[in-house]
């Protein structure tokens, strides 16, 4: 493992603390569809310093020569080198979901409300992101930052 890979890991780790503080803290206090887009960029920022990692261990192993430049493609590059790994295969798919959604116009319910949510037509449904969606989106986020982890340097601290 190199410094690189766990100097990701850490600041993803940072990250899903500022994730958790949104959804347990500020929302409780702010319940704008601002505050639910600014939690799935946190989810996507989780996922690139994780993917980053996984993509540096790829290189340390050999498998890669160099790291593609976008998040996108390294994702991309990370589902094709472990096409036989279904739990990784999930966690990215999840991840091309968030983008999906960050990336396209969103519609605003019951703004100020505890049923505020972010509604995002999609191809063939529509997605609503609201507190309860989050709540389980950060504990997915969670199980991939552990996957990755135990992939990583092995087992897991009591912290994370």
């Amino acid at each position: 493992m190199t410094q690189q890979e766990n100097e990701y890991l850490l600041d993803a780790r940072e990250e899903l603390k500022r994730l958790e503080h949104i959804i347990y803290v500020t929302l409780k206090y702010t319940r704008t569809v601002d505050v639910l887009v600014n939690a799935v960029q946190r989810l996507i920022s989780i996922y690139d310093l994780v993917i980053e990692a996984l993509m540096e261990q790829a290189k340390e192993q050999g498998k890669i020569t160099s790291l593609p430049k976008s998040p996108a493609l390294r994702a991309t590059q990370l589902g094709q080198l472990s096409l036989e790994d279904a739990e990784l295969q999930k966690y990215l798919q999840f991840y091309t979901f968030l983008k999906t959604v960050l990336n396209k116009p969103h519609k605003k319910r019951e703004e100020f409300r505890r049923h505020v949510t972010l509604v995002v037509e999609l191809e063939k449904s529509t997605a609503e992101i609201d507190i309860d969606n989050l709540m389980n989106c950060e504990k997915f986020v969670h199980k991939f930052f552990r996957y990755a982890w135990k992939k990583i340097i092995g087992g897991l601290d009591e912290d994370s």
